[in-house]
């Protein structure tokens, strides 16, 4: 795209609940507001559940070296207004052009917002929930969310169908924007030694998740898998890679009294957060994902670059993502025994386990790249300018 006939710039404001250390929407979200071109943007990135912890501070090393402003909004309660009240008159103070919200809550906050600054264009974006059950947030998106956005981004065609069959979102407020992810570190550890660190055989077959421990990931689904499994593999290694989700702090525990019930306690491994999932995935012969629900996971995407073939349940964005029968294998959520079948005759195969895994390396590239969620979220925020001011594609910061 031609660089603007002024030198004035989009200011952009990202609102979102965390920093993007953990967390796909979080991540996609920090992503966004360091890759926006700086020629044509100012970047600010708001996040509204802020606390400066030393885990965070190489994160804001790199917004600092991108250009990319921040505010944190340190919140001592949900119930806490006067930081919304000061993140207000400073977004009238440095005349943000565009609002762009990721989540639920921090969606809600944006469509308050929005128009008390005022904002000329406010961007809403969903990264995943079930579209069951909770009307009241189906209410919210619909009533009051929707009204407001200029553009509701969904992150997979199956999101943006329910949003418009279920939640009565009008179809012309809504996009669909596939998040994707920066070239990952290429491990350049032996994945043997990975596995002997890990405690784990030589030859025996790994599967691994990386994902936060909540509720919806189902990870019981994939001990009971792993049960199963153990009949024809009984050396076979479960990694679960993810610390526990701060919403849902009684998770882990329970988890462990499922793996302790199972007696699958000498396959599966939880490793916690950790800075080394590169090497993690390569050491896995299959990535694995067995959630309820889902949006545009980037773990898969990480599988994928990593060549691994991948089995995950088929809702959400992940039909998008994998070519069932091609990159990996896709199966009901909540059925053990058709996800234990479907790793198996993976494992079985090794041929077309590699097939597979290079398949799936060459189609996150094609479709599943950071740089191409951003220049598409840029061309949205220009087309939008323009329609609601009438004008050129020219901020009102510099």
């Amino acid at each position: 795209m031609p660089p603007p006939t002024s030198n004035k710039r989009l200011h952009v404001l990202t609102l979102v609940d965390g920093i993007g250390t953990y967390g796909g929407a979080e991540t996609t979200a920090r992503d966004i507001a360091q890759g926006l071109d700086p020629e044509r943007f100012r970047s600010t990135l708001c996040v509204t559940r802020w606390e400066p912890l030393p885990e965070f501070q190489a994160a804001r090393d790199e917004l600092d070296a991108a250009g990319v402003g921040f505010i944190g909004l340190e919140r001592k309660s949900r119930f806490d207004l006067a930081p919304w009240r000061r993140l207000t008159a400073h977004m009238r103070e440095n005349e943000v052009d565009v609002l762009h919200s990721h989540k639920f809550g921090s969606n809600v906050w944006g469509a308050l917002l929005a128009p008390r600054v005022p904002v000329p264009v406010f961007v809403a974006h969903e990264h995943t929930w079930s579209y069951e059950g909770n009307r009241l947030r189906v209410l919210l998106d619909r009533r009051l969310i929707a009204r407001r956005a200029d553009a509701f981004i969904a992150v997979s065609e199956e999101d943006r169908r329910r949003m418009i069959e279920v939640e009565g979102i009008p179809e012309e407020k809504t996009r669909f924007i596939a998040s994707g992810i920066v070239d990952p570190t290429v491990s350049t550890n032996d994945p043997a030694s990975v596995r002997r660190d890990l405690g784990i055989s030589n030859g025996a077959p790994v599967i691994g998740v990386v994902a936060t421990l909540r509720s919806q990931k189902a990870l019981d689904v994939l001990f009971r898998a792993a049960a199963l499994l153990r009949e024809e593999f009984p050396d076979l290694a479960v990694l679960v890679a993810g610390g526990p989700d701060p919403k849902e702090p009684d998770e882990e525990g329970r988890l462990e009294a499922v793996v302790r019930d199972l007696d699958v306690g000498g396959s599966v491994r939880f490793l916690g957060r950790r800075d080394d999932v590169p090497d993690l995935v390569a050491a896995m012969d299959i990535g694995v994902l067995s959630s309820d629900y889902e949006g545009c996971p980037l773990s898969v995407m990480e599988y994928m670059e990593a060549g691994k073939p991948v089995v995950a349940t088929a809702v959400g964005g992940l039909a998008d993502i994998v070519d069932d029968g091609t990159t990996g294998l896709l199966v009901p959520p909540q059925d053990p025994q058709a996800f234990a079948a479907a790793v198996a005759t993976i494992l079985r195969d090794g041929p077309r386990a590699r097939a597979m895994g290079e398949a799936g390396r060459a189609r996150r590239r094609d479709r599943f790249d950071i740089e191409r969620t951003i220049r598409q979220v840029e061309d949205l925020y220009e087309a939008l300018h323009r329609e609601k001011t009438g004008g050129p594609d020219e901020g009102r910061g510099r």
